[in-house]
């Protein structure tokens, strides 16, 4: 699931809500907290929605990945992603992680530019350094059309649709997707989960609405057997 919650400035109960009715295994935020701040009302949004927040800001851009107590964490990374002066800094945040006796895949959460060259480029500097089962999801700042949409989909497949997304009251626009790796078997959004979501709860909680899919993970091979 990805979410851009608005620095917390909606209705935070309202968002937790939205989060817990989908119960995602993995959730990728846009627009955190920053600064001193996120160590102390993220750990706590995260407990709202009954998920667990590894820790690390400095470099994130305020975005985040939270995670169910059933996936395991096997590792955490985050890059800054240089924006012109004065703008708001951009980065991402990235986790390897997998449920019990499965793959571990690399899940990184996205907000680029508002500019259009330098969301073409951060789309480059993250691609340049995914690994080759992951998904990346986030709220790029531009649609279908736009030069990183067309630069992450080159290598990865759309796997959330193209709803649109924005502004949440009312959505017309979509800004907020989810690519995976093309060996990832995936499914998009449910008409049930759909029905799940309070629309008022929606409309308070953020200016985005979520976009979500399922991942179907893949056991590893099992070794040949060896003969002594």
């Amino acid at each position: 699931m990805s979410y851009n919650v608005k620095d917390f400035t909606a209705d935070r109960a309202a968002a937790a809500r939205v989060v817990r009715a989908l119960r995602p295994d993995v959730l990728c935020l846009q627009e955190v907290p920053r600064r001193l701040t996120t160590e102390f009302r993220l750990p706590s949004f995260a407990r709202a929605c009954g998920l667990y927040w590894a820790g690390g800001r400095l470099g994130t851009g305020g975005t985040a990945v939270l995670t169910a107590l059933r996936v395991r964490v096997h590792g955490t990374s985050r890059r800054r992603l240089t924006v012109r002066f004065p703008d708001r800094t951009r980065g991402y945040a990235a986790v390897d992680v997998s449920l019990p006796g499965w793959v571990p895949i690399t899940v990184v959460s996205v907000h680029l530019s508002l500019g259009a060259q330098e969301r073409q480029r951060h789309a480059g500097a993250i691609l340049s350094r995914l690994p080759e089962r992951a998904v990346v999801a986030g709220d790029l700042n531009e649609g279908t059309d736009g030069l990183a949409h067309r630069r992450l989909a080159g290598r990865l497949v759309l796997a959330s649709g193209t709803q649109p997304t924005f502004p949440a009251h009312d959505p017309r626009s979509p800004l907020d997707f989810i690519f995976a790796s093309a060996d990832l078997p995936t499914v998009p959004a449910s008409q049930q989960d759909l029905a799940n979501l309070d629309v008022e709860d929606l409309a308070a909680a953020s200016d985005h609405r979520p976009v979500w899919i399922d991942v179907a993970a893949t056991r590893p091979r099992r070794s040949p057997p060896t003969i002594e």
